[in-house]
């Protein structure tokens, strides 16, 4: 057996597991018939992609219900001086994804599976497949991976993959089925491995 399997195996019969089994209840918990909700939750995986998660963390919680009546502007000066890295350039993909605000709860509903993560990808911009992967993730969606710089050194850490020069949506299906294979072999579904992985590379359980 894999390494891998093991450590997560030793993580899973450890109180690990209760942090996991808490995040994954409070993302199911998300009012899924709230666009603004929906709305705040997007904007959060817009602002951690390149950035802290733990900053993050801590700058969308200040700032959530600005996302939903700023100006481009005032946001990115908000942004700004909350030691936020991409200022302009995040204030600019929030403010112009308000326009699908009202569509998201629809979009969410009535699309399965890939259709989902697709639409995101092709009508908001700041979400690629990892960003549109983890919102989904974060409203309790079960069956998406978020692959990141963490875990694309994690598999290769374990010899699963070698690093791909550039994560195209090609590469990027072909190691989600890596990691499809890692969660059905552990007994997890993709949403609970990610949080484990995660603490393997950091030693933290984040949204």
């Amino acid at each position: 057996m894999n390494q891998l399997f093991q450590n997560i195996q030793l993580l899973k019969n450890s109180s690990v597991s209760t942090q996991v089994n808490k995040r994954i209840k409070e993302f199911k918990k998300i009012n899924k018939n709230s666009s603004d909700e929906l709305f705040k939750e997007m904007c959060f995986c817009i602002l951690t992609a390149n950035f802290s998660a733990e900053r993050g963390m801590h700058i969308h919680k200040k700032l959530s219900k600005c996302f939903l009546t700023d100006s481009q502007e005032a946001l990115a000066i908000k942004l700004k001086n909350s030691g936020y890295r991409f200022p302009n350039t995040r204030a600019g993909y929030i403010t112009e994804s308000t326009k699908c605000k009202e569509t998201l709860q629809t979009i969410i509903s009535s699309l399965k599976g890939e259709e989902r993560r697709e639409w995101l990808v092709k009508n908001i911009k700041g979400l690629g497949f990892k960003e549109a992967s983890h919102f989904l993730r974060n409203i309790g969606f079960d069956n998406y991976a978020i692959i990141d710089s963490h875990i694309l050194d994690l598999l290769e850490r374990y010899k699963f993959i070698k690093p791909p020069k550039t994560l195209t949506r090609k590469k990027y299906m072909e190691i989600e089925k890596i990691l499809q294979t890692i969660a059905t072999q552990t007994n997890l579904t993709l949403a609970e491995l990610d949080l484990y992985l995660w603490y393997m590379e950091t030693g933290k359980i984040f949204k």
